[in-house]
């Protein structure tokens, strides 16, 4: 018998947790303490829906960090050493948090109210308490909180078909991450062109529990037409399109530069979060390993439940933290952490793969565009 996943009240609902059983969802997994769905049809049926129409997507799990007083903006930049003075109102950001060694601690998406009120769109991790603990020491004058505001994604190539149609086609002209204000039964909501997909499209971030099953009826009361389904983000998509997943590919244990964010950690900004010293002396060495995608031969690989190893001439020289077989590229593609002698695109390795050992080839993310 497979294991199954035992759910109390300790994993907490979505808005939507009842949408989704009612569109037939046969996974899940948990984040930030939530249910986060992971297949509807299947990982491969889901994929190639989510390629040619649309999908609404219950990513509730996403939670929101608001940081709200007159050292909001002073306490965002001390989290990340991207750079945010010249970050503007309706901007979101991807942020690389780290903690005082330069370790990533999140790659959330930093979204601006104003400079005296920040969302902090989190990964899965526990980086409300970092948040408030460097608050607390510093003795800035914020509050911080977890506000009842759960993110909406609309994702695929008929994204913008739908919001039109429930929005109206304004909404089309809203540029890549920015966001603005809409009205659903009376009530603002932000939204956001954004998503953890190539694919396009938006993310709503429902403003109350209660207005999240109106929302999600309405917008397939108006997608009809564009054939519509609930989804998730899928695995494969994923890989392909080079998204890295906080927890698997990157962990404390890595840094920007490690994770290919290096581009967010330069200028005065890196010097003064928190982990900018630490920052600063890896960017004159250079980091040791690197992400890199990777195509692996044979069949399809099974899931990626470990760490596999990356092998040359019998020395482990990586690992490989992210593999799925693609059907667009007819091959395995994966995301994996390369030592610097070996991350070269078209290196010929060896993969330990879950069943047997692959020839496997280091490629360039995004392995699919």
């Amino acid at each position: 018998m497979a294991p199954v996943l035992s759910i109390s009240r300790r994993t907490r609902n979505t808005p939507w947790t009842q949408r989704n059983r009612e569109h037939g969802v046969k996974a899940y997994t948990v984040y930030n303490r939530m249910l986060l769905p992971t297949v509807f049809e299947s990982v491969v049926e889901d994929y190639h829906h989510l390629k040619k129409h649309v999908q609404v997507w219950d990513v509730a799990c996403e939670r929101q960090i608001e940081i709200k007083g007159p050292d909001a903006t002073k306490l965002v930049q001390m989290l990340t050493p991207r750079n945010l003075t010249k970050m503007k109102d309706d901007q979101c950001y991807y942020i690389p948090v780290v903690d005082e060694n330069g370790g990533m601690l999140n790659d959330p998406v930093a979204v601006k109210h104003n400079d005296n009120r920040w969302w902090i769109s989190i990964a899965d991790s526990d980086l409300l308490y970092w948040v408030k603990g460097l608050a607390v020491g510093k003795g800035l004058n914020v509050d911080i909180f977890e506000p009842d505001v759960s993110p909406l994604a609309i994702q695929g190539p008929k994204a913008d078909d739908l919001m039109a149609q429930l929005f109206g086609e304004v909404i089309r002209d809203l540029k890549f991450f920015r966001h603005r204000q809409i009205k659903f039964n009376g009530k603002s909501h932000t939204v956001a062109r954004s998503g953890f997909s190539v694919q396009g499209g938006f993310e709503i971030y429902v403003d109350g529990t209660k207005q999240g099953e109106p929302i999600w009826d309405a917008l397939f009361e108006a997608g009809k037409n564009l054939n519509v389904r609930a989804g998730c983000p899928n695995a494969i998509e994923r890989i392909e399109g080079g998204l890295l997943s906080y927890g698997n590919d990157m962990t404390i244990q890595n840094t920007p530069y490690e994770a290919g964010l290096g581009k967010f950690c330069k200028g005065p900004a890196a010097k003064g979060c928190i982990g900018g010293e630490a920052l600063r002396r890896e960017q004159i060495d250079g980091p040791k390993q690197q992400i890199r995608g990777l195509a692996i031969s044979g069949d399809a690989v099974p899931p990626c439940q470990n760490a596999w190893p990356v092998m040359v001439e019998g020395a482990q020289v990586g690992q490989v933290t992210s593999a799925a077989w693609s059907p667009d590229l007819n091959t395995n593609v994966a995301i994996g952490m390369i030592e610097a002698n070996h991350w070269n695109i078209g290196t010929q390795v060896t993969v330990q793969a879950q069943d047997k050992s692959r020839n496997a080839e280091i490629r360039k993310l995004p392995l699919i565009t």
